[in-house]
């Protein structure tokens, strides 16, 4: 049977009890205050970490970013100064290309004028041909005229010059024309001049030109002035008879294409040996000019404008050549 125990002994067992209770309940509480505390702790320092590497990312990323900052800088300057290179050369193209323009419309005026006289050298060159070829027409006309009257003379096949020996036309130093003279002219002028003043031949026609021509015995003066009384005897001579076998209007062209030169001693005739013939070189010589002569003289003038306007040309492009 158990003894009771006291009623002051049971008061203190419950303060002591709440005491102890307390007391577990504190030390709850600090543990779980010490444990807040240790994870708050933690927590800062993680937060504290994790501010220094986002302010250390930061800073990288702001120098990257200053970095490219400069890249896009330097390559900005680097594409004002491409820009800057690329306007100056734009301008230097189109200088240059106003520059082709002017000496494009130079050629182009260049060729037109070289077009131009290329046409004109054509014409003319056809105009020549022609005149050459009724030159050779001529001669064969003449020759075949002779043959078919039956006349032998001294016709040259090239040039068409008829000579006459002026011992047969005159007498020794006279200027007169002897009987045997007029029948020989009488029987080769109007054939020779009738040839000549035929319509096919006579727009062609420039000259009927009689030379007279002495041996070279004597005084120059002498033979000078008798070469051309000889000359203009023939001359005067075939006036007199052209009514003969020419019309009134053939007669009127004839004395227009008349020319009467004497040339003294001057082209005497060599023989074999290179000496002088005295007797050959006693002459008289009836010859025709067809206008080829003045189609060459223009034909020439041509030539010497295409070559002065070619001199300019390359003149004009040296400038420009150097100038460039």
């Amino acid at each position: 049977m158990r003894k009771k125990r006291k009623s002051g002994d049971g008061g203190f067992n419950v303060w002591r009890s709440y005491s102890d209770v307390m007391a577990g309940v504190l030390l709850l509480f600090i543990l779980i205050m010490s444990l807040t505390l240790f994870q708050a702790q933690k927590s800062y320092d993680e937060s504290i970490q994790e501010r220094d590497e986002k302010l250390a990312l930061q800073a990288e990323y702001t120098a990257d970013l200053l970095a490219k900052q400069n890249t896009i800088e330097e390559q900005e300057g680097t594409i004002k100064t491409k820009d800057e290179k690329l306007t100056a050369l734009a301008q230097t193209l189109a200088e240059q290309e106003a520059k082709l323009k002017e000496q494009q419309a130079l050629l182009n005026q260049q060729q037109m004028d070289l077009d131009e006289k290329t046409t004109q050298l054509s014409e003319q060159q056809t105009k020549i041909d022609n005149i050459i070829g009724v030159k050779a027409e001529v001669v064969e006309a003449l020759q075949k005229e002779f043959q078919k009257n039956n006349i032998n003379v001294n016709l040259d096949s090239q040039t068409g010059a008829l000579t006459l020996d002026a011992s047969v036309l005159f007498d020794v130093d006279e200027s007169e024309l002897t009987d045997a003279g007029k029948e020989a002219l009488r029987n080769v002028l109007p054939i020779y001049c009738k040839v000549l003043m035929e319509d096919t031949y006579k727009n062609y026609l420039a000259e009927i030109i009689i030379d007279g021509y002495t041996d070279t015995d004597g005084d120059y003066a002498y033979n000078l002035e008798l070469s051309q009384q000889r000359s203009l005897a023939v001359a005067q001579y075939l006036l007199d008879i052209q009514g003969e076998f020419l019309t009134e209007d053939q007669s009127l062209n004839l004395q227009d294409y008349l020319t009467v030169n004497g040339h003294s001693m001057a082209n005497p005739i060599l023989d074999a040996d290179g000496n002088v013939d005295k007797e050959a070189s006693r002459r008289v010589e009836v010859k025709f000019r067809l206008k080829d002569d003045e189609m060459i003289e223009e034909l020439s003038k041509i030539m010497a404008g295409s070559e002065e306007s070619a001199a300019d040309t390359a003149t004009e492009a040296g400038a420009d050549a150097a100038a460039n």
